[in-house]
């Protein structure tokens, strides 16, 4: 059974920043992509952020600019480094790790990112 851990996370001030970590059960090099979904109250989850083995990544508009991706080898671990925080991105963010072959997905429990005044 594959676990990702989060870390990271909590309240902060609009234009600060944050880092959320996701580490695994196993290496996280064992996965294709990973990345990172948030869901705001009463809405759907939805695709922030993803970085491959080849450490290509992809950020959607709303974040490009602001958040990046990173990996600590020795700690085995992916960052997602959040800055210029606004109220709109406060939601639960769920890292997620995926593999094509088979085709698995899997989920952190999620964290909590509180961004107000």
């Amino acid at each position: 059974q594959v676990q990702l851990v989060e870390s990271g996370g909590g309240l902060v001030q609009p234009g600060g920043s944050l880092r959320l970590g996701c580490a695994a059960s196993r290496s996280i090099f064992s996965f294709d992509v990973m990345g990172w979904y948030r869901q705001a109250p009463g809405n759907e989850r939805v695709f922030l952020a993803s970085i491959a083995n080849d450490s290509t990544t992809y950020y959607i508009d709303s974040v490009k600019g602001r958040f990046t991706i990173s990996t600590d080898n020795a700690k085995d671990t992916r960052y997602l480094q959040m800055d210029s925080l606004k109220p709109e991105d406060t939601a639960v963010y769920y890292c997620y790790a995926q593999t094509h072959q088979p085709r698995l997905h899997y989920w952190g429990q999620g964290t909590q990112v509180s961004v107000s005044s």
